[in-house]
């Protein structure tokens, strides 16, 4: 089954992939958001290391068990045939209430059918209040109306 758009990526389809990866991420439900990956594929996040997307669905499970409130924004920084770097950002909330954004880039290459084989994600947790927060919208895909990373000055 090809998951569109394929490479090779004109700018548009590169900006389409991108807001379709945000979209599923916010959905925090790590069956959906594993299905857009090879099934062998290869992750580096942070210092972690993953082989295939049973892995990767292990990893999101965790992942959003601990950080809750999460939502995230994405936003292209360049693109290649098969390859998109982005940049972005996303806040949570550990147990205690205490609120976090977090900074990172990633970088992605898809096979010919659509599907993102390999990712590498480099990422910084900054403390903040949570009166410092930007991300206010309802669980689930970010607003069209709400502003992108560099719309917020991030």
């Amino acid at each position: 089954m090809t998951r569109m758009p394929v490479p090779p990526f004109s700018y548009d389809d590169a900006v389409k992939k991108v807001r379709m990866a945000e979209d599923a991420w916010n959905t925090r439900d790590p069956d959906k958001v594993a299905l857009a990956y090879t099934p062998d594929t290869k992750w580096r996040n942070r210092s972690e290391f993953l082989n295939g997307r049973d892995e990767v669905r292990v990893f999101l499970t965790r992942k959003w068990s601990q950080e809750n409130g999460y939502r995230l924004i994405k936003e292209i920084w360049a693109h290649s045939d098969n390859r998109i770097a982005v940049r972005f950002c996303y806040e949570y909330h550990d147990e205690s209430g205490n609120w976090f954004r977090a900074h990172g880039n990633e970088n992605w290459e898809f096979d010919a059918e659509g599907y993102m084989a390999v990712r590498h994600a480099s990422i910084n947790d900054v403390a903040i209040t949570e009166t410092e927060r930007l991300f206010h919208w309802p669980h689930g895909p970010r607003p069209s109306e709400h502003g992108g990373l560099s719309d917020l000055g991030l």
